[in-house]
């Protein structure tokens, strides 16, 4: 043991007593390479499932190591947690094996389909602030009125080390790997991993990757202030600050953060629905964001991707795979002017179907654009190929007599 692993707070041997606390209560999720994201992304790219997992992600993991080192009294009491959802489920569904009283503060902005998972699986839940830190605090004050006990997200060393079981399970299944990207919020599941995944190859590197709107672990190795804020697709991993524990650990087994927007961040998720048929939520489809942003870095070099969880909203995913569409042109709004006279919406749509496009929508309007009376302009919404699809028939309908707009490009407006 080194002695960098001697000053850590969570060991390999925390980690490996945890997999033996949870061997069989849990899911040993797949880990399998990926023809076709290696293909994309020009690395030997294996997937780690945790959306595979009890409840749609790997939270169970250091929930339930915790649960299982708490004393009877402290189990009759109760626990209590704060979440945006995979830790508030993973704490409910031990909770209720084990038969502890469960309550979770949630942010008010958490998805319903993690709010309902939660209470199906017997927890209370109660829905405060705009964010994990005041759900944090409030679940702190009803831990101390009421005598519960609280369960740390990520701040825990029992946490840590059943997280880290995931690092024991992707370096047994694959020895060659020469990096991991592993998706962080408050620091617990990355934590782990790097400690497991150190000791069995010292020379493998782990990187985070982050939601820009929350730039917590990466602003803080590098010497600054955390500071994040904002709606993200990914608000499993929406955490200010990172666990001091966590904060620790990365500094010592991390070699860098990446910050993923959230066009990065949907463009994961639709990759991975479109590609590999793996439904993944924002936070998990973060260490993907990562490596496609980061090609030339890892060109070559056989990478793991934790794919941390799968509990998106369907309104979300569905909102997510159609703005996917729209940003690749595969879906375009345009806009026709046409002459107000009968048979020229047949031509216009004969026009289009020539060109192998498929019509959505259509809106015809006379009235509230300035126009000579005896002309008209259409909307119409159409499933194309992509942009050089689009550019076909665009220029299809002007050779046709048919000024055509793409809407959505620099200027909604024909020339004069």
């Amino acid at each position: 043991m080194t002695a960098t692993a001697k000053s850590l707070p969570v060991t390999l041997k925390d980690i490996e007593q945890a997999a033996k606390v949870i061997d069989g209560r849990v899911v040993k999720t797949p880990a399998i390479r990926s023809a076709v994201l290696s293909e994309l992304c020009g690395a030997n790219v294996v997937l780690k499932l945790e959306n595979m997992q009890h409840t749609g992600s790997f939270k169970p993991r250091g929930a339930l190591n915790k649960l299982m080192s708490l004393d009877e009294k402290i189990r009759a009491g109760g626990v209590i947690a704060a979440s945006a959802g995979n830790h508030a489920q993973g704490v409910a569904y031990f909770a209720r094996e084990l038969g502890i009283p469960a309550t979770i503060v949630m942010p008010k902005g958490t998805p319903f389909t993690k709010i309902a998972r939660t209470e199906a699986l017997g927890a209370k839940t109660v829905m405060y602030g705009d964010g994990l830190k005041e759900a944090r605090d409030r679940a702190l004050e009803i831990a101390d009125q009421d005598h519960l006990e609280f369960i740390h997200p990520y701040d825990d060393a029992a946490i840590i080390a059943g997280q880290g079981t995931i690092g024991l399970e992707l370096m047994e299944a694959f020895p060659d790997l020469d990096a991991i990207i592993v998706p962080v919020g408050g620091g617990g599941l990355i934590s782990g991993i790097a400690i497991a995944a150190k000791a069995a190859n010292p020379d493998i590197e782990i990187f985070g990757a982050e939601a820009e709107l929350y730039p917590g672990l990466h602003e803080v190795l590098q010497g600054r202030e955390p500071k994040g804020g904002g709606q993200t697709i990914a608000e499993g991993i929406a955490v200010k600050t990172p666990g001091e524990l966590n904060t620790r650990i990365a500094r010592e087994l991390v070699s860098d953060v990446f910050l993923c927007n959230e066009n990065e961040l949907e463009s994961a998720v639709q990759i991975y629905i479109e590609n590999q048929r793996i439904v993944t939520e924002g936070a998990g489809a973060a260490s993907l964001a990562a490596l496609l942003a980061n090609r030339e870095r890892f060109k070559g070099k056989t990478v793991g991707l934790v794919v941390s969880g799968g509990n998106i909203d369907p309104r979300v995913l569905a909102s997510t795979l159609m703005r996917g569409l729209v940003r690749e042109g595969r879906m375009v709004r345009l806009r026709i002017q046409i002459s107000d006279t009968p048979g020229v919406l047949a031509r216009v749509a004969g026009l289009i179907g020539e060109t192998g496009a498929n019509i959505i929508e259509v809106h015809h309007q006379r009235l509230f654009y300035d126009l000579p009376i005896k002309e008209a302009e259409m909307e119409v919404v159409v499933e194309t190929l992509d942009m050089d699809h689009v550019q076909s028939l665009i220029q299809h309908l002007k050779d046709g007599g048919y000024p055509t707009l793409l809407l959505g490009s620099r200027s909604d407006e024909f020339p004069k």
